[in-house]
C-alpha cells in the first residue's frame, strides 16, 4: 500500500502527457495546414492562376481605362501624372477575380482616401476591371514587369525617299554611297547598330576619336603632331610618323593643344537631328546593300 499511491500518481502523469502531446501535435498540424492554405491563396504577386478574360470585354475596358483612369493610374497602370498609386501593386487589383474588389473602388467606395467616383455602370466598370486583370496576369515571376519577354526594337520606322534627300542635302559632301558608304547595309545587318554607327560618325572612343590628328605645342614652342590616341582634362597622347608614342600633361591651358577631328560636324550636328531626320536616314542607309 506505501507505493501503490505513488505508483498511481505516475502512472496518471504519464497519462495527462501522453494526452497532451497528442492535442499539441493535433493543433500543430491543423495550424500548419491553415498556414500552408493561407501562403497558396493570399499572395500579393499575381502568380495564382487566372481564369482566361473575354477579349472583347477587355478591348472595351482598355478603352474606358483610357478616358477615366490613365490620367491617375498611367497607361502602364505603374501609376500616371496626377498621382495615382501603381496598380500592379494593388491589393484589390492583384486579388479581385470577378470585379468584386475593383468595380466598388471605381463606384466611389473609396473617395474618402482621394478615389473619386468615375461614374461607370456596373457593365462598364466590370469591363474596366476585366482590362486590369488581363494586364496582372500577363506578369511573370516577381519583379519581372508584365508583358512577357521584351520585343525586339525595330528602328526601321522612317521614310527612306526622305533620308536620301536629307542624306544628300547633309553628308554627301563628305560621304558617299559608291564610297566609304558602300554596302554598310552588309557590313551592319543589325539596323540598330547601323543606326548607332552612323550618328556617333564611326567613332567608338569618345577618348580617341577615329582619325583624328593633334597638334601639341609645349612651353618651348615646339610643336608635336600626330595620331591622337587618348585626350582628356589630364592628358593628351599621340603617336608620331615614326610610331613613338608621347604623353604630355595638361595644366589648365599649357601645353596648347589643337584636336583636328574629322567627325566634329557629326558631333555638331547631333543636337540638330529631329527624331524624323534620324529615322529617314536609317530607313535609307539600310538599302545600302
Amino acid at each position: 500500500m506505501n507505493n501503490f499511491y505513488p505508483r498511481l500518481v505516475a502512472v496518471g502523469t504519464a497519462w495527462a502527457v501522453a494526452v497532451s502531446l497528442v492535442y499539441y501535435f493535433s493543433d500543430l498540424k491543423t495550424a500548419l495546414a491553415a498556414g500552408a492554405q493561407v501562403r497558396e491563396h493570399a499572395t500579393f504577386n499575381s502568380g495564382q492562376v487566372r481564369a482566361s478574360e473575354d477579349p472583347a470585354r477587355v478591348i472595351h475596358g482598355k478603352a474606358l481605362y483610357g478616358i477615366n483612369c490613365q490620367a491617375c493610374h498611367g497607361q502602364d497602370l505603374r501609376g500616371g501624372d496626377m498621382g495615382g498609386p501603381n496598380l500592379l501593386r494593388s491589393q484589390a487589383a492583384l486579388t479581385d477575380q470577378r470585379g468584386e474588389l475593383i468595380v466598388p473602388i471605381i463606384q466611389g467606395a473609396r473617395v474618402a482616401q482621394g478615389m473619386p467616383n468615375i461614374g461607370l455602370n456596373d457593365e462598364d466598370a466590370g469591363a474596366v476591371a476585366a482590362y486590369i486583370r488581363s494586364v496582372i496576369a500577363t506578369i511573370g515571376s516577381q519583379g519581372a514587369p508584365p508583358g512577357g519577354s521584351a520585343k525586339p526594337l525595330d528602328v526601321v520606322v522612317g521614310d527612306a525617299t526622305k533620308g536620301e534627300k536629307y542624306f544628300a542635302l547633309h553628308c554627301a559632301s563628305c560621304h558617299s554611297t559608291t564610297g566609304d558608304l558602300k554596302g554598310i547595309a552588309t557590313t551592319y545587318t543589325d539596323a540598330a547598330q547601323l543606326q548607332a554607327h552612323w550618328l556617333a560618325g564611326g567613332a567608338s572612343n569618345r577618348n580617341a576619336p577615329a582619325n583624328a590628328t593633334v597638334d601639341v605645342t609645349v612651353s618651348s614652342g615646339q610643336k608635336i603632331s600626330g595620331k591622337l590616341i587618348r585626350i582628356d582634362d589630364f592628358i593628351v597622347t599621340l603617336r608620331q610618323p615614326d610610331g613613338t608614342q608621347r604623353s604630355f600633361a595638361r595644366k589648365g591651358a599649357v601645353p596648347t593643344v589643337i584636336v583636328h577631328d574629322p567627325i566634329q560636324t557629326h558631333r555638331d550636328m547631333l543636337a540638330r537631328y529631329t527624331d524624323a531626320d534620324i529615322h529617314d536616314v536609317t530607313a535609307y542607309l539600310v538599302s545600302l546593300k
